[in-house]
């Protein structure tokens, strides 16, 4: 891949879209990128109010991604990057993977989310309580090109959420060596572990790349 124009006059060709307007989101990736050292500037969907959501209807974490990265590439006119994630629970063969939002039947609901995920697993012993969070991000180009990255982090259920750094499954979710949730970790700990951390981490030098 190279860098290609952004099809908006005077808009520099090393802006890159994140698809979200989740604010955290976007410093996450800003920070990550700059350790790497790729001089880009992430803007997130506030600059562009004219984009809708995207539906999710893929199948998996990485067709979700692209379906999102395409949208935002296609409607900017500029490279974008989007991703996808979820809690996969081997006792649940899997689920809630790509539904983990909206496990509970309300999108975005964590409390009752986590409550329901907690039920599902309460006659489970620990050692069958195996557990990861997943993450695939996407790259996509106005011109249709597409690259994903992806990440995950291994652990296990435990019974009662500890914690208030996190959100979504967080509080109930111990990575392995660790002692602590991921809701019990700093944000600058988790970054470092975390599935979206890595698969964004992974998706640097993909990036660094289109740039060059």
């Amino acid at each position: 891949m190279s860098a290609e124009p952004t099809g908006r006059p005077g808009v520099p060709a090393d802006r890159v879209v994140l698809a979200t307007r989740n604010m955290g989101k976007i410093v996450e990736l800003r920070r990550i990128l700059a350790d790497a050292s790729v001089p880009v500037e992430i803007v997130g969907l506030e600059e562009f109010p004219e984009i809708g959501d995207v539906a999710e209807t893929g199948l998996t974490f990485a067709a979700n991604a692209l379906l999102k990265a395409h949208a935002v590439a296609q409607a900017s006119g500029l490279p974008a990057i989007a991703d996808d994630s979820g809690l996969c629970v081997d006792a649940l063969n899997g689920m809630p993977g790509i539904f983990s939002a909206r496990w509970s039947g309300r999108h975005g609901d964590d409390r009752a989310n986590l409550e329901l995920l907690l039920a599902q697993v309460s006659d489970v012993p620990r050692e069958h309580r195996g557990a990861h969070f997943a993450c695939a991000a996407a790259l996509a180009l106005p011109s249709g090109q597409e690259r994903v990255a992806e990440g995950s982090l291994h652990g296990l259920i435990i019974d009662a959420p500890r914690g208030t750094n996190g959100f979504g499954y967080d509080p109930i979710f111990l990575p392995d060596g660790e002692s602590r949730t991921t809701a019990e970790l700093s944000a600058q700990e988790k970054d470092a572990i975390s599935h979206r951390g890595r698969a964004f981490r992974a998706l640097a030098p993909i990036l660094a790349e289109v740039i060059s």
